[in-house]
């Protein structure tokens, strides 16, 4: 047994929350490698020492903060989506609640995944992997339900639905543009009816 004192995950589960929640509103809009122990202590109000006790590295905290963000993209956008068959349904459901997900800014910096994507496409290692695995599971999902839907070419839509979801967030985020999103529904629409045609 060791006797080197490692990260405690014992925190309490309400502390951990508030310090996850404010590490995904940070990376959001700073990115993961601007995710420091010492940054995250000055927003958080807490001592280093003892967000070092909850995260024992940097990476572990990295880690940790994209393993937050899907659970609360999850419980945001996919979860309601479920009460939706699957299929055209179910897919309708995910676009609609992600677009509302990225409209309500529900991360200070808005889509953590636009950018901690472009942050770590080319980083190899484990962030990078945490980053792929959780990414690329919304868009696999998204090509289910496509092609459950009957769609022809399923990873082609989701690719296309993903893409204009980035773009208005982008559009957004970079000029204020407040149609951003309602165009993104439109072009949403486009994209699923013509996926009955």
């Amino acid at each position: 047994m060791s006797t080197t004192a490692g990260p405690d995950r014992r925190a309490r589960p309400e502390t951990r929350a508030a310090i996850l929640g404010a590490a995904v509103d940070l990376a959001s809009a700073e990115g993961l490698e601007g995710l420091t122990i010492g940054r995250l202590a000055t927003e958080t109000g807490m001592s280093k020492s003892g967000l070092f006790r909850h995260f024992g590295s940097k990476e572990e905290l990295q880690l940790a903060t994209v393993e937050e963000a899907s659970r609360i993209f999850v419980a945001a956008v996919v979860e309601p989506a479920l009460r939706a068959t699957e299929g055209e349904e179910r897919l309708r459901a995910l676009c609609d609640r992600y677009i509302a997900h990225l409209e309500q800014q529900t991360f200070a910096g808005g889509c953590f995944w636009g950018a901690t994507t472009a942050e770590f496409d080319d980083r190899p290692g484990a962030v990078r992997d945490a980053i792929a695995g959780a990414y690329g599971a919304w868009t696999t999902e998204l090509a289910r339900q496509a092609r459950l839907a009957a769609d022809a070419d399923p990873e082609q839509l989701a690719f296309e639905l993903v893409s204009v979801a980035q773009g208005a967030n982008s559009r957004y985020r970079l000029f204020g543009d407040g149609d951003a999103f309602a165009r993104a529904r439109t072009a949403f629409e486009g994209l699923l009816a013509a996926q009955r045609s």
